[in-house]
């Protein structure tokens, strides 16, 4: 393919959103809009991206940075319409001559292979090419005004005949041409309308007065959806999700109730897994061959081994790792930490900022208490440990390989290797103590 550049349209904002985020930074399938379409670009090797942002978006900016590092964000500092918008981006590419593709930042389910279509369209002749797609209702859509298979306008709803308002063949929003071609043309387009904007569709018909070929290439209706309200954006997560989920079960993995089970974009999900109902699983998770989720668990930038057992109830947060058949159990918490090879963590506890060495059990309600107020401290317990229940590891602390800690205790210092501490008061019994106690009681309410 040719040297290609990307112009991305991000300057909206938004206002059916109801939001003070803008609108592509509302995220879907746990990447922003913004980064489900950089990401597809991305996948052409294009030669330049440019983001057109509106004032005061640096956080658009530093959105596009995170996709693709070398992209060039220029700024519309007036919303004056979608032409206006691309003319925002000469400068910026202004030294490159082959094609470009201009867009929009909102359409979340648009595919690599759509924009190499878009792209293959304009290497094997015409001057310029739209994607366009059938609708299954076209109204408030423009239509793609034909003659002899050449796109000859976009004729947009208020302005359509009858005949034409018949028409199912769409605009995208998604435009191709040559650097040699875009600009000068861009430059031409007026504002004589009813909004006083420049619009990107008048493109078309000055390339066919100027004797251009342009041509048209055409995707699924649901691919080039943009997303204007929040109901829009919930169908979208629906979509995405409907399609992450497919790709796992497709992969080997059993999802016992897929409808609720939400994934993210980059979750990966080895052969064998099950996961059972009510799983959110949120960017960054690994989930190797043959583990199993139960029921509730909620996992963000956590890996799991090969036959680990999460959940139910089980929170996995960032930095959670867990080698081949560790167990984390029913409300446990795990962040920033190492679980190694058969190491468990069953019930009530809280393991942050550690390590837990192969083989070592925790017992209930154990807790690694690892912030003073002011800096998260390390907790290390060695391999074949046992931390008897409701015992609070106050870090650093380290508890050595084949040590016991007994139930209840509260550790401030290193335990060695296969030393027994138990950090508690000492049990005190007073026998008949209940019986003279419940007699004093007795006769103090029979005075009163």
């Amino acid at each position: 393919m040719a040297a290609t550049a990307f112009i991305v349209l991000a300057a909206g904002i938004g206002s059916r959103m109801a939001s003070d985020q803008p609108k592509v930074l509302h995220r879907a399938g746990g990447r922003s809009l913004l980064g489900h379409v950089l990401n597809a670009v991305k996948a052409l090797a294009p030669a330049e991206v440019c983001v057109v942002v509106g004032p005061d978006m640096d956080a658009v900016k530093a959105e596009a940075e995170t996709v693709v590092p070398n992209v060039r964000t220029v700024i519309q500092s007036e919303r004056n319409g979608t032409a206006h918008a691309a003319r925002m981006a000469k400068d910026a590419l202004q030294d490159f001559a082959g094609t470009i593709v201009v867009m929009f930042g909102d359409g979340p389910l648009v595919r690599p292979e759509t924009l190499t279509e878009l792209v293959s369209v304009i290497e094997n002749g015409a001057d310029m090419a739209l994607v366009g797609f059938e609708a299954a209702d076209p109204q408030g859509y423009g239509r793609f005004i034909l003659k002899d298979g050449a796109l000859t306008a976009i004729r947009e709803e208020n302005d359509a005949s009858e005949a034409e308002r018949k028409i199912t063949l769409c605009n995208s929003g998604i435009t191709a041409a040559g650097a040699d071609l875009l600009w000068p043309l861009l430059a031409r387009i007026g504002n004589d309308n009813a909004q006083g904007e420049y619009y990107l569709t008048d493109l078309v018909e000055l390339a066919v007065a100027d004797g251009r070929q342009v041509a048209h290439s055409i995707c699924s209706e649901q691919e080039v959806q943009g997303v204007n309200s929040r109901a829009q954006l919930a169908e979208i997560e629906a979509r995405l999700q409907d399609e992450y989920r497919e790709k796992a079960m497709a992969g080997g993995a059993t999802l016992i109730a897929p409808q609720t089970v939400f994934l993210s974009h980059d979750t990966t999900i080895g052969r064998g897994v099950v996961i059972e109902p009510h799983v959110v699983i949120l960017a960054g998770v690994t989930i190797g061959d043959g583990a199993v989720v139960r029921a509730f668990s909620h996992l963000e930038g956590a890996e799991i081994g090969p036959g680990c057992v999460v959940g139910p109830y089980a929170r996995l947060r960032p930095g959670a790792r867990l080698a081949k058949g560790a167990k984390v159990g029913n409300f446990v918490e795990i962040k920033n930490a190492d679980l190694e090879q058969g190491s468990k963590v069953n019930h009530l506890s809280y393991i942050g900022d550690a390590r837990v060495g192969q083989g070592a059990n925790i017992g209930a309600g154990t807790i690694t208490c690892n912030y003073d107020g002011f800096n998260k401290h390390f907790t290390d317990i060695g391999k074949g440990a046992f931390v008897g229940s409701n015992s609070a590891l106050v870090a650093p602390v380290k508890i050595g390989d084949g040590a016991f800690v007994g139930s209840g205790s509260v550790v401030t210092r290193d335990v060695a290797e296969d030393a027994l501490t138990v950090a508690r008061g000492r049990q005190e019994d007073r026998p008949g103590w209940s019986a003279k106690f419940r007699a004093i009681q007795s006769k103090s309410k029979k005075k009163s």
